[in-house]
């Protein structure tokens, strides 16, 4: 079984004859938010993942293994629900409702592309997009606040807001707490939403 252990972010500059020839490993988006995990390679070589905790992989990162062989990381395409609209302002609302549930979404130019789930699509549709059912690819968007190599939904909310706060802190030089608790509606300290949360968003 191959040990992989190292992870080159694309874009990561090795030569593409040297990615084109490298076995694939590919993945779903739930699969490639494990930083542990046995997987089949694309040339049928089992492998073992042993990558830092909170590590995402996206389609196109390198990997390497204990042996210095490289493994390139595909997306697999998954069931996913494809939003778009003719009307810009009907897509930001719906991205605003479906960032408001912590929902992992990926944003394209003219598209939003999240996790198939009916409650959501049932929701979008009354929010006026057409949200259709679709077997693609799905490269969530990363945490905005996360530093250094933290990517994808391992920068959890919590953290994220965090983040924020101090962000904002910093670029105000002092401290904004006004007495009252940044609690919306659930205690995000305890309870933080993301893929290890356990239920479906």
């Amino acid at each position: 079984m191959l040990k992989i252990d190292k992870l080159l972010s694309a874009p990561h500059g090795i030569a593409p004859v040297l990615v084109r020839r490298a076995p694939k490993l590919v993945l779903p988006f739930a699969e490639r938010s494990k930083s542990r995990l046995r997987a089949v390679l694309d040339n049928g070589e089992e492998a073992a993942l042993f990558l830092p905790r909170g590590t995402v992989l996206r389609g196109g990162d390198l990997l390497v293994a204990e042996d210095g062989s490289f493994i390139e990381v595909q997306a697999a395409a998954e069931t996913v629900l494809e939003v778009r609209s003719d009307d810009p302002h009907a897509l930001m609302r719906a991205a605003y409702h479906l960032g408001n549930r912590h929902t992992p979404v990926e944003i394209g130019r003219n598209y939003l592309r999240l996790e198939y789930d009916p409650v959501l699509a049932d929701m979008l549709q009354r929010l006026g997009v057409h949200a259709e059912r679709a077997e693609l690819p799905f490269e969530p968007e990363a945490g905005a606040y996360g530093g250094g190599h933290k990517h994808g939904h391992d920068a959890t909310f919590a953290e994220d807001y965090a983040a924020a706060q101090a962000v904002f802190q910093e670029h105000h030089g002092h401290d904004h707490d006004h007495g009252h608790s940044h609690s919306h509606g659930h205690d995000e300290s305890h309870h933080v939403h993301d893929e290890r949360c356990g239920h479906k968003h």
